[in-house]
């Protein structure tokens, strides 16, 4: 199964790691300081110019990426449970 994070962007659920919300993340100093580590050592791809709502952190070839995506972090957590069952 496969989540899309917008524009023409899926990534396997089975390589997702974590899925974040950007606004409340950005209030602790720390993931701030992740996200720009990241940047910076070009980990993030940022999916479109709109601001990102969500961050997802997944394991792509063996590398750490994380996806800057404006999808909110609910609407793509729900996403992830389709398709599955108890």
């Amino acid at each position: 199964m496969f989540l899309h994070l917008g524009e023409n962007v899926v990534v396997p659920v089975k390589d997702i790691i974590g899925i974040f919300d950007i606004e409340n993340s950005m209030y602790g100093s720390d993931t701030a300081q992740f996200l720009r580590m990241a940047e910076e050592d070009g980990f993030i791809e940022k999916i479109t110019d709109e601001n990102p709502k969500s961050f997802v952190i997944a394991e792509v070839n063996k590398k750490s990426k994380i996806y800057l995506s404006p999808i909110s972090s609910v609407t793509l957590s729900k996403r992830t449970e389709l398709g599955y069952t108890d």
